[in-house]
């Protein structure tokens, strides 16, 4: 089987805030679906804009910069069979976070 990452940029979730109790409950529902079906690795939200970037000679510096287009909002890796039932997936956590996923294939170790 393949793995693959699907996620959304931070700021892609754009619903009114007395709806996240439904959206929550709705994406947990296709997170017990994934594990269920024995397809769930692991997946998170990641705290707004916190990112720290250490380069090789160790130096540290906070960002994201201003010129990055985009920032990681969410995640989730699943391990299935093809791209095809990645995609399947992906549409699911869509629908479930009511925003659009980016789905990339993990290169195997």
């Amino acid at each position: 089987m393949t793995r693959y990452l699907i996620s959304f940029d931070d700021g892609s979730m754009t619903f009114p805030e007395e709806e996240l109790p439904k959206v929550a409950e709705a994406s947990h529902k296709v997170v017990r679906e994934a594990q269920d079906a024995g397809v769930w690795v692991f997946g998170g939200g990641l705290e707004r804009q916190r990112a720290s970037i250490v380069s090789t000679d160790g130096t540290v510096a906070h960002g994201p910069y201003p010129e990055t287009k985009a920032v990681l909002g969410g995640f989730s890796i699943i391990d299935v069979p093809s791209r095809e039932e990645a995609l399947e997936w992906a549409a699911k956590i869509a629908a479930a976070c009511r925003c659009a996923q980016e789905v990339r294939e993990i290169m195997p170790d």
